[in-house]
């Protein structure tokens, strides 16, 4: 039985909350959250406990893993004090919004020789993985290109975006993760474009709502990432892969696939709502392989390495819209 603490009691943490829960061999056996109402909340009704204090978590040795779903602004501290209290580690992308900070914590999680694996739910998503498995597989050959397309159906508040990093280190994080897992190759030359075409309040906290992101790779191979803050038929989220032989294509999820035709014409049902329906199951699987890998001692998915990678590349976006020039990343 793993013994685990959670770190954040927000719409995230429930998520993660739910499915430990859920899972044999685990129990989610603290809360800790700054609002301790939404602690209290939670615990009571997973038969948890709420955490008297982030130091009385860390201290308990009856602990074997944290989760952390808390802000971002969080995370490298607390997975570096995690590490040090020798305690396995499951965190939220991104590692941290300074690729600095997360460089650091991978030197904390390689000294302390504990495992730390970043919640790149993509990576589980049923079809995506398939995606992957065909294209590993050699079944459209050669991939040559790559292009994602990622919109969410609405902005989120302003006062998250003032404190988010930008739409490039908050939203296209999980874009630039995908590109790297599906395309496994290294990012040379990116460039990135962007406005902010959906709330000019956006503006005024200093990001961009609409943006458009090249990259291309050591093999030649290329990457399109095109993105928005506003989709009003739901969450979009879609990627195609053209190789040598063929073409693999991931679409929308939807809550049913009823296609209804009549003299009016041909509907279907729009895209799922937002990433917590769209990536449900996906969240469940990437907790219960955190937990599989602990117990077999094999390899995770993803790695705080993955999530250092994917802040670079993220930083590197900013720094092409900021001076108008590609980046180099050789």
């Amino acid at each position: 039985m793993k013994n685990v603490a959670l770190f954040g009691a927000g719409r995230i943490g429930r998520i993660h909350a739910a499915n430990l829960a859920a899972l044999s061999g685990v129990k989610l056996k603290t809360i800790s959250d700054p609002m301790p109402g939404a602690a209290r909340e939670l615990a009571a009704a997973l038969g948890a406990e709420v955490a008297p204090s982030i130091d009385a978590v860390f201290a308990d040795t009856s602990i074997d893993a944290v989760v952390i779903a808390s802000p971002t602004t969080t995370h490298s501290d607390l997975i570096t004090r995690a590490a040090q209290a020798r305690k396995h580690i499951f965190c939220e992308k991104p590692v941290d919004l300074s690729v600095a900070r997360a460089q650091a914590c991978a030197q904390a999680v390689a000294a302390a020789g504990v495992a730390c694996m970043i919640g790149f739910q993509r990576r589980f998503d049923p079809s995506f993985n398939e995606a992957k498995t065909r294209l590993a597989r050699g079944d459209i050959g050669t991939p040559e290109m790559l292009v994602i397309t990622s919109r969410d159906p609405g902005a989120p508040p302003v006062d998250y975006i003032k404190q988010s990093g930008g739409i490039f280190r908050d939203m296209l994080i999980h874009d630039f993760d995908v590109f790297r897992w599906i395309l496994d190759d290294d990012a040379v030359w990116l460039s990135a474009t962007g406005a902010c075409l959906t709330d000019p309040a956006i503006a005024e906290a200093g990001d961009i709502d609409s943006a458009a992101v090249t990259i291309r790779t050591r093999r030649g191979r290329l990457c399109q990432i095109n993105t928005s803050r506003r989709a009003a038929y739901g969450y979009d989220q879609r990627f195609e892969v053209l190789g040598s032989k063929g073409l693999l294509a991931c679409g929308n999820q939807r809550p049913t696939e009823v296609v209804q035709a009549d003299a009016a014409g041909t509907r279907t049902d729009n895209p799922e709502h937002f990433f917590l329906q769209r990536y449900r199951e996906a969240y469940r699987l990437e907790v219960t392989h955190f937990f599989e890998q602990l117990q077999s001692g094999g390899a995770f998915r993803t790695t705080v390495a993955d999530g250092v990678a994917a802040q670079r590349l993220a930083d590197a976006a900013a720094q092409s819209l900021a001076t108008g020039q590609p980046v180099s990343l050789t």
